[in-house]
């Protein structure tokens, strides 16, 4: 019998449990999954006799991590930007060579994306598809998502068309009608940004996903890009709505923030490329005091990590280090930290389900969808001692700790392994859509792309340097 063969009960055995409905942690807890779906959760469980068993002991077992926002489409370039600001990826996706990517180049990144997230346990991903500049292209992108074992959200967008061009082409709707089918693994939204244009002119995209049905996710708060003239122009209009994801949120003023927590929406932080592009401080220190639902996303691999063990670390470090700066300005101390692990870790599970409307994700309890992710590994010294499980999840875990991954209760790795993946062959499409893109670009363009400008940097002067420092000492002997 296959091991983990469809249909076959599964139960998780004496594992850390956090169900993510408050702050519990449940030890020496079982979770049994039948179908698609969470049976039951306790100690000592009875399972059906056919049943699948995996040992969780020493292990967490945690709902799996959601996504709400990454740029699956750039995977092929991975690390390329590194050294990359905001500018500079503007001018290279947008203006210059963003065109340059083929149907079956988002493909390949789309395919990569999707597999190392499920590797990094992130079993639901919205994939910010704004690269989708014809129609072909958009089916290239859902066909690698419906081809990879876990669960996606297609956000369309076209970063070379305005949003009321694109949405209203016939193309677009008929992509729609035959792709977005209500299947359960492959959601839709509409993905673009709102400018600050006093015309307003992305209105019409907006009635469009009304029209559909469909949430728009936008890049609000993006230092240089958009503003607070955007978030107002939406919520003048009545396009604020609870579905609305605003990503990043950066540099956003305290009426911006005001607007959004009384509409319902939410925020996708993305702290690495906050951090290190320049949209503005992360802003997660600002947003808590006006209690809008928060959720996590790493952005694009052409930067960062696609992992939200990273994204967490980051998220807790960025906002207690502005917590102390800010209270050091006024000479004060913080004693105790605002933001705790358990927090973070919820944005990056049940915070996802939340924003995304999927009330069936994002916790451990009978009745919901099986998504989940068992964090265990006997070969590292970093897995023991287990004592604060939160803490650990966010400051001492990473991918190679990711022992198994469920997706609708269908295994797809196990013992650090993926299962039904076919890694060799999504190589070979990224390693053709590299040679494609260093082709059309010019061995100096790709280089100089990927190696920006340095800077100059001036060495102050230090009034403390002796010119001389034996004549100085002997002076004031």
């Amino acid at each position: 019998m296959n091991e983990f063969a469809a249909g076959r009960p599964l139960v998780l055995r004496g594992g850390t449990v956090l169900p993510m409905d408050g702050r519990r942690v449940l030890p020496r807890t079982d979770v049994l999954v039948t179908g698609d779906r969470i049976a039951a959760v306790g100690p000592d469980l009875e399972a059906p006799g056919d049943a699948a068993e995996i040992d969780a002991s020493g292990g967490i077992v945690l709902p799996g991590m959601i996504d709400t926002h990454r740029h699956m489409w750039q995977t092929a370039m991975r690390g390329y930007g590194a050294d990359w600001t905001l500018t500079q990826y503007f001018v290279w996706y947008y203006l210059e060579h963003g065109k340059l990517f083929r149907p079956e180049d988002v493909h390949a990144g789309n395919t990569l994306a999707a597999i190392e997230a499920l590797d990094a346990g992130v079993t639901t991903v919205v994939d910010w598809s704004h690269g989708l500049q014809t129609v072909d292209h958009a089916d290239a992108a859902a066909d690698a998502l419906q081809a990879v074992p876990g669960r996606y959200v297609l956000a369309y967008g076209n970063i070379q068309q305005p949003p009321a061009e694109w949405t209203a082409a016939p193309e677009f709707r008929d992509f729609v009608r035959r792709r977005i089918t209500g299947d359960d693994m492959l959601g839709f939204q509409i993905a673009f940004d709102v400018l600050g244009d006093p015309a307003f002119p992305e209105k019409p995209a907006f009635e469009v996903a009304r029209e559909l049905g469909a949430a728009v996710t936008t890049h609000a708060g993006v230092w240089g890009a958009t503003s607070d003239d955007g978030i107002r122009l939406m919520y003048d209009h009545g396009f604020m709505t609870p579905g609305t994801i605003y990503v990043h949120a950066a540099s956003l003023s305290a009426d911006s923030y005001h607007r959004i927590a009384a509409t319902g929406g939410s925020i996708s932080v993305s702290t690495e490329s906050e951090q290190s592009a320049g949209q503005g401080y992360p802003p997660t220190w600002a947003i808590r005091a006006h209690g809008i639902p928060v959720s996590m996303s790493m952005d694009t691999s052409v930067w960062w990590s696609g992992d939200l063990f990273s994204a967490m670390r980051a998220t807790l470090g960025a906002d207690r280090s502005r917590e102390h700066l800010e209270a050091h300005a006024k000479g004060d101390t913080v004693t105790h930290a605002g933001l705790r692990a358990a927090q973070v870790v919820e944005w990056a599970t049940r915070g996802g389900a939340r924003a995304l409307g999927r009330d069936d994700l994002g916790t451990i309890e009978p009745g919901k969808k099986a998504d989940l992710v068992l964090i265990k590994n006997d070969l590292s010294p970093v897995s023991f001692p287990l004592l604060n499980p939160f803490g650990h999840v966010a400051f001492q875990a990473q991918r190679g700790d990711v022992h198994t991954v469920l997706v609708d209760g269908r295994v797809v790795k196990h013992e650090h392994r993926l299962l039904g993946v076919d890694l060799a062959a999504a190589r070979r499409q990224v390693e053709r859509t590299v040679e494609h893109l260093r082709s059309e670009m010019g061995e100096e363009a790709w280089e100089r792309g990927m190696n920006p400008d340095i800077p100059a940097t001036k060495i102050l002067d230090n009034p403390y340097t002796y010119t001389d420092y034996r004549s100085s000492s002997t002076h004031r002997l």
